[in-house]
């Protein structure tokens, strides 16, 4: 199944588990990593989805905007009144340094030209800019996981195995970082969280939650699920 179909058919499902627990967790340490950052800047999100993180930089940023390979996803974040497009992260419809925020979340492992996204986004992103890019970590307990456990849902009819999926390692992710940017470090979404069904006892979700906010951007977080290197457009 190509990319764009893909999300075309889970947009239905998207935010079906959204707004607690575990997904919950997810979207609140990449807002605690992108809200700071897009204070009173340009910020643009690539891959924005329904828009569930846009939505909420959208008010603290002086400009908001997201793209997207699906027009079922764009539907539903154009209903929440955000500013988006459809475009792909390989060919932003955007000119030179037109952002100070540059940030993409779930979306890059599902680029198989991940070199070619990551120039785009250090193009559109202002020299003394920020770059949040989030990649899949083959170093971590969700790695495992995955490998283990079957593929999750996206639909009645679909699972994550219908998409490209890519996985890179901290170093990997380091000799990715484009000409005229520096690695700043990196920062982890879900780094201790051993399964998505520990929220399934509150008290015991409450346990991780508070932890992994801990742990977020300590040298822990090479070991993170979600990697997010922060790099610096120079």
């Amino acid at each position: 199944m190509d990319t764009r179909s893909y999300y075309d058919e889970f947009s239905h499902w998207y935010e079906r588990d959204r707004g607690r627990g575990y997904h919950q967790m997810i979207d609140d340490l990449e807002l605690r990593l992108a809200m700071p950052r897009a204070q009173g800047r340009r910020a643009l999100e690539v891959g924005c989805g329904t828009g569930l993180i846009l939505e909420h930089v959208a008010k603290v940023a002086s400009v908001a905007r997201g793209i997207d390979l699906s027009p079922g996803m764009l539907e539903k974040a154009r209903e929440k009144g955000l500013d988006v497009r459809e475009a792909s992260a390989t060919e932003l419809p955007f000119e030179d340094a037109s952002f100070d925020l540059c940030y993409s979340f779930k979306v890059l492992a599902h680029v198989p030209d991940i070199a070619k996204a990551l120039d785009e986004m250090a193009r559109v992103t202002a020299p003394g800019g920020t770059i949040l890019a989030e990649f899949y970590n083959p170093w971590s307990l969700r790695y495992l996981a995955k490998r283990l456990g079957p593929a999750g849902r996206i639909s009645a009819q679909t699972t994550e195995a219908a998409v490209y999926t890519r996985y890179d390692s901290p170093e990997a992710v380091s000799a990715l970082v484009p000409r005229g940017c520096e690695l700043v470090g990196f920062h982890g979404v879900r780094t201790l969280t051993p399964t998505a069904a520990v929220f399934k006892v509150p008290a015991v979700g409450a346990l991780f939650r508070k932890a992994e906010f801990v742990v977020q951007s300590t040298p822990l977080a090479r070991l993170a699920g979600f990697l997010v290197a922060e790099i610096r457009r120079r």
